[in-house]
């Protein structure tokens, strides 16, 4: 197997695998060595898992520090040890018959706010992860962390069975929302399905299973991988001419436009040729993270 290409593949995880087995199935599809998860979705959940192979590994953290959006399935009048479906299930108290009650206590949950991580999940506390320390039956102090939700949806309610639409920041956990929204409607909640439907500007109906991927041959499922500038189209861009372009790819430093401000800014080169993320500071812009090209060594025309 080769390295492989460079660039950015939108995948639609199916429930019960790890995001590390999608990447794995992904990278044989696209018979590549290297390549990289942007944030991962649990087993239970489904949907949206952006992959990046060979140089946009070097970008991921673009993607990683985005918004997500989700379509989450939560069962009102019940609490899990886990807080979706693989914990242990038990009763709540009485679920409101009305929609006022739940919109009211989800406008509640928007906004900024601290969150801790819960017990079944992936961060490392003291070189641990937390779900390993959970399987052994250990409850450890959690550091809260800084969370925005952007909005809450109702989509569908029926009974005990409660749909929701919401747009959160990165490092959110949904099962946690889940059950605060349980706590404060005071029957208990859980999620039973989660689906990522967006992030970063990329949407879920845009994606591929790892069976289609592997289905449809290397070519074609090369042929799905987005370019690697993709992951920086926030930044500002900025376009070099010939003699810059060789001067930022040689590790150099170059008098910045007074017009560009502070910060990191997206480089194209002639012809658009995308050549990595420059940073910006008192008036001089140097390279932050490259493309790796054959070019830099050899001298501008």
């Amino acid at each position: 197997m080769s390295e492989g290409p460079d660039g950015v593949l939108l995948v639609d995880k199916p429930a019960g695998i790890t995001s590390t087995r999608a990447l794995a199935l992904c990278k044989r599809a696209l018979g590549s060595r290297k390549g990289g998860h942007t944030g991962t979705l649990d087993p239970f959940a489904t949907g949206l898992l952006p992959l990046v192979f060979g140089e946009a590994t070097k970008f991921s953290r673009f993607l990683l520090d985005s918004d997500k959006t989700y379509t989450a399935t939560l069962r009102l009048g019940a609490t899990s040890t886990t807080g979706d479906t693989e914990g242990e299930i038990q009763p709540g108290g009485p679920v409101p018959s009305g929609l006022a009650q739940i919109e009211a206590v989800s406008r509640e949950l928007q906004g900024d706010s601290l969150q801790v991580p819960p017990m079944h999940s992936a961060v490392r506390v003291q070189g641990q992860r937390l779900y390993d320390l959970a399987r052994q039956g250990l409850k450890v102090e959690r550091a809260p962390r800084a969370i925005h939700v952007e909005f809450i949806e109702i989509v569908e309610f029926s009974g005990e069975r409660l749909v929701i639409s919401l747009k959160c920041s990165k490092g959110t956990y949904v099962r946690t929302l889940a059950e605060s929204l349980g706590e404060r409607l005071g029957c208990g909640a859980y999620l039973t399905a989660l689906r990522r439907t967006e992030t970063g500007g990329f949407r879920v109906a845009d994606a591929a299973t790892p069976e289609a991927l592997e289905g449809m041959g290397i070519a074609a499922a090369r042929a799905r991988l987005l370019p690697v500038e993709v992951l920086v189209r926030t930044l500002p861009r900025s376009d070099l001419g010939e003699r810059e372009a060789w001067a930022i790819r040689n590790g150099q430093e170059l008098p910045s436009d007074p017009a560009w401000g502070d910060g990191e800014r997206a480089l194209f080169g002639p012809a658009g040729a995308f050549i990595g993320v420059g940073l910006v500071a008192a008036g001089r812009m140097a390279p932050a993270r490259l493309m790796a090209t054959g070019e830099a060594a050899a001298g501008p025309g």
